[in-house]
């Protein structure tokens, strides 16, 4: 069920669009319902396929195609580290391998807290200061040594704890 407030900010993203090209709003409305539910269902991909008059499978082709649609239920922060080969050449496997041992958990998992979802990710376009990481989507952190790794994960720690 899609909420009345949802539908309102969906037509808002429509609206930017030729109106026999409402296909196009598909990443802004699964953004919506992400930021709505804390991810994006295959009940919410059909929704979104119904509003937009797509297959379902096409809704469901952008969500897994792209890192920033969580799939199934996330931490409160989630860590996307890059393992593309620049990165991999400076120490990418290292930070990922060094976040997995201080969080506890394999890269694709959430610590049991609820915290911190750590996930791999493509290119993230900043490969000079690799290694780098997304967290939740919007910060990139770049130049991950393991303290600064150690700094980002007690500072985020601590922000909960206040």
């Amino acid at each position: 069920m899609i909420s009345e407030q949802t539908k309102v900010l969906f037509d808002r993203e429509i609206a930017k669009y030729p109106a026999d090209q409402k296909q196009s709003a598909v990443m802004a409305c699964l953004a919506i319902v992400q930021q709505e539910r804390g991810f994006v269902s295959a009940e919410s991909e059909k929704l979104v396929a119904d509003y937009l008059g797509m297959a379902p499978i096409a809704v469901h082709e952008v969500t897994t195609f792209y890192n920033m649609y969580n799939q199934q239920p996330v931490g409160k922060y989630k860590l996307n580290v890059c393992t593309n080969l620049p990165c991999q050449l400076r120490d990418g496997a290292k930070a990922l391998e060094h976040l997995e041992h201080k969080l506890g958990i394999a890269m694709g998992e959430t610590s049991a807290d609820g915290l911190f979802t750590l996930q791999q990710s493509e290119c993230l376009g900043a490969c000079a200061d690799s290694p780098v990481m997304l967290v939740n989507d919007l910060t990139m952190c770049s130049c991950m040594s393991n303290e600064k790794l150690d700094q980002l994960i007690d500072g985020l720690r601590s922000a909960e704890a206040n």
